[in-house]
C-alpha cells in the first residue's frame, strides 16, 4: 500500500510541470475576463448614474460609455488571446 501511494506521488510530480502552464494561462484568461467585466458593469452602472442627475446629457453621455465599453472590452479579449 506505502509503495503504491509513493508511486502515485512520484508520478503526479513528474506530470506537474507540464499542467502548470495550462492552469497558469487559464488562470490569467479568466482574470482578463473578469476585469473586462467590471469595467463593462462599472461604466454601466456610472453612465446611468450620470444620465439621472443630467438627462439632457444622454446623447454625450451615451457615447462616452459606449467608448470606454468598448475599450474595457477589448483589453480584455486582447488580454484573452495573449495567454493562449
Amino acid at each position: 500500500m506505502m509503495m503504491e501511494l509513493i508511486s502515485m506521488a512520484a508520478n503526479a510530480a513528474a506530470e506537474a510541470p507540464a499542467v502548470a502552464p495550462v492552469i497558469g494561462g487559464s488562470l490569467t484568461a479568466g482574470l482578463a475576463g473578469l476585469g473586462a467585466a467590471l469595467g463593462v458593469g462599472l461604466i454601466g452602472a456610472k453612465a446611468a448614474e450620470a444620465v439621472g442627475r443630467n438627462p439632457g446629457a444622454f446623447g454625450n453621455i451615451l457615447t462616452m460609455s459606449i467608448i470606454g465599453m468598448a475599450l474595457a472590452e477589448g483589453l480584455g479579449i486582447i488580454a484573452f488571446f495573449a495567454v493562449k
